[in-house]
C-alpha cells in the first residue's frame, strides 16, 4: 500500500504545508518518493527510491517549493515491484496523438488479465505502471481517427477503469493535462478538501481542516479546481483479504 496526493485548483496555492506532513508519513511507507509539479520550466517529476522524510532532494524542493495549480505526488510501500527509481511513482506515457498522461496509484493488481501484454512493455516491474499502460491502450483504441473530445475523453478513462475495478485495489490519480481523473474503491482510503480556488485530495487528511470523505467506486474528473465529469458508480469495492468470510480470499490462498 501507499498514499497519494493530489491538486487541484484555478489558481496557485501553496502546497508546502501538505507535502511536510505528507513527506512525514513516508516513515510508514519508506520504500520512495515522486513529485509530478509545475516548476518556471513546465512540469517535470522527481522520484527517488527512499524515505521521503529522509530525502535531501525533497526536502531542499520544500525550502524553495512555488504555489502549484496541479500536482501529484506519491510515497510508496513496496508490495509488487523491487526498490529502485523505475518503480516509484508518478509513471507517464504518452498516447498516438502525443499527450502525456501521469499516473499515481495505491493499492495491489490481483486480478491482471488485461494487464499481462505490458509486461515487455514496460521499464519497471510494478503493477501500477501497468494500469497506466493499459489505460493509454484504451484510449488509443478509441483514438484510431484522431484526439478525442474532452468527454469522450473521459468515458473512455471511466471505462478502462471500471474494466480494471473488480477483485483489485484501485485507488488512483491520472493527469492528461486537462483534467484530474481521481478514483477510489477502497473503503476509508481518500478524503479531500477545498483550498481557496482549488481542491486538495490526499490518502488521508493532512491537517485539521474540513475534509470530505471521497466517492467510492466513481471516477470523477475535475479541472480548475471543480468538478467536470463524474461517472456512475460500478459497486467494485475492494474489501480486505483478510477477511476469511470473504470470496476473494478463498480465490487467492
Amino acid at each position: 500500500m501507499c498514499e497519494l496526493l493530489g491538486v487541484s485548483s484555478a489558481e496557485p496555492i501553496d502546497i508546502s504545508p501538505y507535502l511536510r506532513v505528507f513527506s512525514e508519513h513516508g516513515k510508514k511507507f519508506p520504500h520512495g518518493w515522486g513529485l509530478f509539479w509545475q516548476n518556471s520550466g513546465g512540469f517535470e517529476i522527481l522520484k527517488e527510491p527512499v524515505c521521503a522524510a529522509k530525502s535531501g532532494v525533497l526536502g531542499e524542493l520544500l525550502e524553495n517549493e512555488l504555489p502549484q495549480k496541479t500536482i501529484l505526488a506519491h510515497i510508496r510501500y513496496a508490495t509488487i515491484g523491487s526498490i529502485k527509481t523505475v518503480n516509484c511513482h508518478p509513471f507517464q506515457g504518452t498516447d498516438n496523438t502525443g499527450r502525456l498522461w501521469t499516473l499515481t496509484h495505491n493499492g495491489s493488481i490481483y486480478s491482471g488479465r488485461n494487464l499481462t501484454k505490458f509486461l515487455n512493455e514496460q521499464q519497471g516491474d510494478t503493477d501500477s505502471e501497468r494500469v497506466l499502460l493499459f489505460i493509454i491502450d484504451e484510449i488509443n483504441k478509441a483514438q484510431k481517427d484522431g484526439s478525442l473530445m474532452l468527454r469522450k475523453r473521459f468515458d473512455v478513462v471511466d471505462a478502462a477503469i471500471k474494466k480494471l475495478a473488480p477483485r483489485n485495489k484501485l485507488n488512483l490519480m491520472l493527469y492528461d493535462g486537462e483534467l484530474l481523473y481521481v478514483h477510489k474503491n477502497m473503503q476509508n482510503s481518500l478524503s479531500c478538501k477545498r483550498d481557496g480556488k482549488g481542491l486538495v485530495f490526499a490518502t488521508t487528511p493532512l491537517d485539521d481542516g474540513d475534509w470530505k470523505d471521497f466517492p467510492l467506486s466513481k471516477v470523477c474528473a475535475f479541472r480548475n479546481g471543480e468538478l467536470v465529469f463524474e461517472g456512475k458508480a460500478h459497486n467494485e469495492i475492494f474489501r480486505s483479504c483478510l477477511d476469511l468470510n470473504n470470496p476473494f480470499f478463498a480465490m487467492n490462498i
